[in-house]
């Protein structure tokens, strides 16, 4: 009787540690993926403010299409565009690489219409029209299927 009651608790023993260690490997596996994520997200930020740097110098570059500096991308707000369809290789400008990413983050940016200005006040006059830009980044992180795309809006 002893033995069959010995058995039985070793099973269920066996069961508990089993279970545990199933979770504890899911959960090491979710921390992976959020670190690696985080990873991305900050190499997309890198690459967001190098282009916002760029639109802050004391010159703009040449906007042109096919380049990095383009003209507005009609599809540029669709996250599936700039996923699977932009030739980032070619038609971006390389930021830092933060360590332990996979890949540069990149930056496009985008010249989009201008805001004209308003009538002005006090005496000041009419407020001169200013450029409105889209920089778009892309980050990957120690994968190379963990890609985050970012983007913001810059008025100059």
């Amino acid at each position: 009787m002893a033995l069959i009651t010995g058995l039985i608790f070793m099973v269920v023993l066996t069961l508990i540690a089993m279970a545990a260690m199933r979770t504890t490997m899911l959960e090491e596996r979710m921390s992976g993926n959020a670190r690696d994520r985080d990873m991305a997200f900050q190499a997309a930020e890198a690459a967001l403010r190098a282009g916002e740097q760029v639109l802050r110098g004391a010159t703009l570059p040449a906007f042109a299409s096919g380049t990095a500096y383009t003209p507005r991308i009609a599809q540029g707000t669709l996250t599936t565009y700039w996923i699977s369809t932009h030739p980032w290789s070619t038609q971006s400008v390389a930021a830092w690489q933060p360590a332990g990413t996979n890949a540069v983050p990149r930056f496009v940016i985008e010249e989009m219409p201008a805001k004209t200005g308003g009538g002005g006040g006090l005496g000041i006059g009419a407020i001169p029209d200013s450029g409105v830009y889209r920089v778009t980044a892309r980050g990957v992180g120690r994968s190379t299927d963990t890609i985050v795309i970012l983007q913001a809006v810059y008025e100059r």
